[in-house]
């Protein structure tokens, strides 16, 4: 079974385009693979898929097993993999993922994919959508208890669930401890997504994130929107932001209602692996 391991800014991914999902255990599969010491190594898997009500479809499973959504660093992989293996010959098309049709438009250079930028969508700020407990209404700089300290936080929907908590300095923070508990918090029924932010200026932000299914990842695509969304509705930039990510950066615009993310993507290596070594995982 031919792979291709890809990372954006460093959050890393496998990628299948010949995977049957019905004869494997996907979660198994996952959980197995994404091992960094006993397999490929990566935070999640990616399966393309066909759609019938897009020109593509894709399937995302987090090293822990469970099943993603969205993925914004894994969408920008994705529509790389897709143009460059000749999946789909245009520099744009649809994808149909568990958050809705995304739409990638590739920066191409020579026949070389530069930058990809995808229209992520609105945010969605009601709180029963996002979904967290409590009333009705949108959930800016709200007061929540983790260890018994207040911190304060703004949630969203950015096509997965997302949590920003504003820090001087993200490189203080205990991001595993702190990220962990409001993961699980019970406010948040399906958990949340965790993206600790440091303000630079109207026009730059730092973020570190705790994944929800993944840990501390290098980068988060949909965090990187959710927090310039965040930082905007609190006041705190602009709705044109350079995101500082532990490799890299991505450029957030928050257009119209509509977010905008643009950001690399890049190839690893590519390879096989002996799908009866996973003999234990394929339905019969």
């Amino acid at each position: 079974m031919k792979f291709q391991k890809m990372h954006g800014l460093g959050n890393d991914f496998i990628i299948f385009s010949e995977l049957d999902p019905n004869k494997f255990d996907l979660p198994s599969l996952a959980i197995q693979l994404c091992n960094r010491h006993q397999g490929i190594g990566a935070d999640g898997i990616i399966l393309i898929l066909p759609s019938e009500i897009a020109d593509v479809r894709m399937r995302i499973i987090n090293s822990d097993g469970s099943e993603a959504d969205m993925c914004g660093n894994g969408i920008r992989c994705f529509a790389k993999y897709v143009y460059d293996n000749k999946i789909l010959p245009h520099s744009s098309f649809t994808i149909e993922t568990g958050a809705g049709i995304m739409i990638p438009e590739l920066i191409v250079e020579d026949g070389k994919v530069l930058f990809v930028k995808v229209n992520m969508g609105a945010p969605v700020l009601e709180r029963s959508e996002i979904p967290m407990e409590g009333a009705l209404g949108n959930v800016i700089n709200e007061p929540i208890f983790i260890s018994g300290k207040e911190l304060r936080i703004t949630s969203l929907l950015m096509g997965v669930p997302h949590t920003v908590v504003f820090v001087d300095n993200v490189e203080d923070m205990d991001i595993v401890t702190i990220g962990k508990e409001i993961e699980t918090h019970p406010s948040f029924p399906k958990k949340t997504n965790v993206n600790f932010v440091e303000i630079i200026n109207q026009k730059e932000i730092r973020i570190r994130t705790w994944e929800r299914g993944a840990g501390s990842t290098l980068a988060c695509g949909t965090g990187s929107c959710a927090s310039v969304v965040a930082a905007c509705l609190n006041g705190k930039t602009g709705y044109e932001v350079t995101v500082h990510l532990a490799l890299g950066d991505l450029l957030i615009e928050w257009i119209d209602g509509l977010v905008y993310m643009t950001g690399t993507a890049d190839h690893v290596f590519e390879g096989w692996f002996q799908s009866d070594n996973y003999e234990l995982l394929v339905h019969s």
